[in-house]
């Protein structure tokens, strides 16, 4: 017996269902206004999403001797499901055969958003079931008994997987990879195909979270007519957004490691964890350095290499000389009784620490002041797919303005970007997709899939240099009594998955004396935005309200700050004398009103300065946002405003001086 609980409040939004009520088709038998809209929300997530098959052992595919990669990125079968109820894929049973058999279907490269790759408008405002399809072969070297695990870097949002007809597995989230080993459902010496649904529907418990609302008015909507409420700033993107791959690991392999690091004035001292898929085997450690030289050996499952001559991993804008050292753990997998290599992997790691005091923000027991951006993953196009060039053009324009610091605003970003973060000495903030959060997303089922969520972020970039804080949340209701205990399980959970970086979350607007989450964080992370969303052009107030906010931020709870976002949106080209808002003059004014107050209290417990935005970024459609939010200081082709060249000057100088 199973019990399904769905909340409606008010006639026409759906507010909360509960998991039992997304997998099953009871919730027909509920009397609303509007049977088909039921479907539409409960039928279009049928049979999905009680637990992710997944785990948290999640390493990122790295080819080696003894494992192989093959990418099955590129040009796919593509439909949306435009049924009234958006399940029709489910009763036609599309997985099991040539999607084209089903229907017209249209070219879809992977990864990309599906958005904005049409001229159909349908199509880019689309909430539902969209089907994906293509075919592949396996070497028949790969069928010697070796696992072929098939990988998804990400996918938004709630996802299912056919081989060949069989479900193999299902995904829950946008942001973060899944895997399921997959070998014994592929077909030796002919095609295999592989079927993906995947649904962009935000319900209140998904992060971010949203709503749903059915317009009743058929004299105004069409029948069956329904909106996607969303509680972010940023254009609800769907799709396979990163790289779907197959890759082998031998029948015994290593499935995860975790490395810690510290230090003192006479040596480096490496502390690794590494889970095997062996019952015999025997692990070796080696740390290379980053000529590929040996300097450090060790056995076993776990231990602590020393290293008396050792490199630490620098933010670029902190060393003059060696910056984002890495180093590699390389981990053998031995047969204990023939001796012979089963596996090999190689983890890139670096030698950093991160502390925290009431002012001071330490990197390898350093200050460090963050010369940072806010940013997105959004690009004309492919929207929020995984795009090489841009990624190469953002790190160049990045260390052109002498950031040292980034922000993954609001969701954990693609591995590749992450990757360069480590390579290049950036400072990163890794945020989860728990943006936009209400007073009734702060439920049960919500805190257990934040948690979900946030074991399956560290996880994934728990052995990189480059992050140093976890971010729960942008903007929530901080200040509802249910926040505390709800963010208070958050963070308790994230600190148990990692306990050697710093726990934050990003505060909105919010008053420093009725906050409930501040308690529990490391640092203070505020948003401000005064002479642009309140006193609105007159920048004038700027520096007494920056100051009197932050000043009492710190005297309330003693900790360190950093001004998280603040900025203006700004038109290129848009000119005035004297400076209007929404022109490049104002914009420039306006980040050098912040600047001025930023240089008195940097000397004291502010420990960093994060500009909203690095570039433009596409929105949902509003009065207030003209074809997206436009507080970038480079427009989203990546030209530089007038305000790039203001934060060059400033972050340039300010870099010099650590």
């Amino acid at each position: 017996m199973h019990v399904c609980v769905g909340v409606l409040l008010g006639s026409n939004n759906i507010w909360a269902l509960s998991p039992s009520v997304l997998q099953c088709r009871c919730v027909l038998k509920y009397k609303t206004r509007n049977k088909m809209f039921w479907k539409i929300y409960s039928l279009a997530l049928v049979m999905i999403f009680a637990t992710n098959q997944w785990c948290e052992c999640l390493l990122q595919p790295k080819e080696s001797e003894h494992r192989e990669i093959k990418d099955l990125s590129g040009m796919w079968k593509f439909r949306a499901d435009y049924s009234p109820s958006r399940d029709k894929g489910f009763q036609e049973k599309w997985y099991q055969s040539p999607l084209s058999q089903t229907g017209e279907i249209i070219p879809m490269p992977v990864p990309s958003s599906y958005n904005d790759i049409t001229a159909d408008g349908a199509l880019r405002d689309f909430v539902g079931w969209v089907w994906y399809e293509t075919d592949f072969y396996v070497s028949k070297d790969w069928f010697d008994g070796r696992n072929i695990f098939l990988r998804f870097g990400s996918a938004h949002y709630n996802t299912i997987v056919w081989v060949n007809t069989v479900e193999v597995m299902r995904h829950s989230g946008g942001h973060l990879p899944f895997e399921a080993e997959v070998s014994k459902y592929f077909l030796h010496g002919a095609t295999n195909r592989l079927t993906v649904a995947v649904n962009n529907t935000l319900t209140p418990t998904t992060l971010p979270p949203g709503t749903i609302t059915y317009k009743n008015d058929t004299s105004r909507y069409p029948e069956g007519y329904f909106t996607q409420n969303i509680q972010m700033d940023f254009f609800n993107y769907a799709g396979i957004h990163r790289p779907v791959l197959l890759y082998t690991t031998p029948s015994q392999y290593i499935s995860d490691v975790t490395i810690v690091t510290r230090f003192n004035e006479t040596a480096a001292y490496i502390h690794y964890n590494v889970e095997a898929q062996s019952t015999s085997a025997v692990v070796v450690t080696r740390v290379l350095n980053a000529d590929g030289k040996a300097v450090g050996f060790e056995k076993g499952l776990s231990g602590v290499i020393v290293l008396t001559n050792y490199s630490l991993w620098w933010p670029y804008t902190m060393s003059n000389t060696t910056y984002a050292y890495l180093y590699t753990l390389e981990l053998t997998l031995i047969s204990s009784s023939e001796g012979s290599v089963i596996d090999i992997y190689r983890q890139p790691f670096g030698i950093r620490t991160v502390n925290v005091t009431n002012k001071q923000l330490l990197i390898n027991n350093k200050p460090f002041y963050c010369l940072g951006l806010g940013r997105h993953e959004d690009s004309d196009i492919r929207g929020k797919g995984v795009d090489l060039p841009l990624i190469a053009r953002d790190y160049s324009l990045m260390r052109w303005l002498g950031a040292n610091c980034f922000r993954t605003s609001h969701y954990p970003y693609a591995e590749e970007i992450m990757d360069e973060a480590d390579r290049f000495g950036f400072v990163v903030i890794d945020e989860c997709p728990g943006v936009g959060i209400k007073s009734n997303n702060l439920g049960n089922v919500s805190l257990e899939h934040h948690k979900s969520v946030m074991r399956e972020l560290v996880a994934r970039d728990k052995n990189r240099p480059s992050v140093v804080m976890w971010s729960v949340a942008n903007e929530p209701v901080s200040a509802d009594t249910n926040a505390g205990p709800y963010f208070k399980e958050v963070i308790s959970t994230t600190r148990q998955a990692d306990s050697t970086r710093l726990v934050t979350f990003v505060i909105g607007p919010s008053d420093y004396w009725k906050d409930q989450v501040v308690p529990y964080v490391d640092i203070i992370c505020v948003n401000h935005y005064y002479a642009w969303y309140s006193d609105m052009g007159h920048i004038e107030v700027i520096g007494l309200q920056i100051k009197q906010d932050l000043d009492m931020w710190h005297k309330t709870f003693n900790k360190s700050v950093i001004l998280s976002e603040y900025g203006a949106d700004t038109i290129s080209g848009f000119h005035s004398l004297p400076t209007t808002s929404f022109t490049e003059d104002f914009q420039v004014d306006y980040l050098k009103a912040h600047h001025t107050v930023f240089d008195v209290l940097r000397n004291d417990y502010l420990v960093g300065e994060m500009v909203w935005n690095f570039a433009d970024f596409m929105t949902v459609q509003g009065v207030n946002r003209p074809y997206g939010n436009h507080k970038g200081i480079f427009t989203r082709q990546r030209q530089p405003k007038p305000a790039a060249f203001t934060i060059r000057n400033r972050y340039v100088s300010l870099g010099t001086q650590h």
